[in-house]
């Protein structure tokens, strides 16, 4: 039997790490990406080459025909979906909350939050035994940033992430008796790309002191936590928020 899983921000950093670990541990991996088709091509390649299923599959998580559209080219490429990865999200420069715009906020909600309920949407009505579902799993990427604010920094992610997690919760506990486990992972300070796109590409390394572990983590150690949660070993787990944060 195959075991179908949908990464979204698939073509690096975590979703990179987390789709090629899958694929590893026997899934097989549609690996959705906003722009960049070469970096999910080769992520697929990797995939492929640990003898599973890959495809790549365009969509801006914020945009809900995009998803539903995503959705069905899963379903219509590989088959029954038994798990999403909800990882896609963005942050931006560093700012304080009295120099942020109308524009900013609602493109980091519309794709750290609504991004993420839409696809979970689309993943209940396939996995819901209550819909003729088998069941799955759905992981939700949270952040450290929702327990420590960052103020002066990027408030509106850690909100944004503060939101996935009290939404983690309450679908976890809505769908829990139709076979539909739902957790979070809420890194802490990763060695991935993400600070570049928000302009502060040494961020990870700057950051390692105040970890108690004195280093930032990897993608690959978030990935680990993310297959883990997906996998039957953590087949009583749901609702759960795993810290990955270094002790922060």
């Amino acid at each position: 039997m195959n075991r179908i899983l949908l990464v979204t921000g698939g073509s690096r950093g975590i979703g990179a790490a987390t789709a090629c670990l899958a694929a590893q541990r026997g899934w097989d991996v549609a690996v959705n990406f906003t722009r960049d088709a070469a970096a999910a091509q080769s992520v697929v390649d990797q995939v492929r080459a640990a003898g599973r299923r890959g495809i790549a599959v365009q969509a801006d998580v914020a945009d809900e025909a995009a998803v539903v559209a995503m959705f069905d080219v899963v379903d219509r490429e590989l088959g029954p979906l038994a798990g999403l990865v909800n990882n896609a999200g963005i942050v931006d420069v560093a700012s304080r909350v009295d120099a942020m715009d109308a524009a900013r906020l609602q493109r980091m909600f519309a794709v750290n939050v609504i991004g993420s309920m839409l696809c979970a949407r689309e993943a209940v009505r396939r996995m819901s035994t209550r819909a003729g579902g088998a069941g799955g799993g759905i992981v939700n990427l949270s952040s450290a940033a929702a327990r420590l604010g960052a103020p002066g920094q990027y408030v509106d992610y850690a909100a944004a992430k503060a939101a996935i997690d009290i939404f983690t919760l309450g679908l976890a506990r809505e769908v829990a008796a139709e076979g539909i486990r739902v957790n979070a992972v809420r890194p802490g300070i990763i060695d991935t790309d993400i600070h570049a796109s928000g302009g502060q590409p040494d961020r990870a390394r700057q950051m390692a002191q105040a970890v108690p572990m004195q280093r930032a983590g990897t993608t690959e150690e978030v990935a680990a936590a993310i297959v883990w949660l997906l996998s039957e070993d953590a087949g009583y787990t749901t609702g759960a928020v795993l810290d990955v944060t270094g002790g922060r």
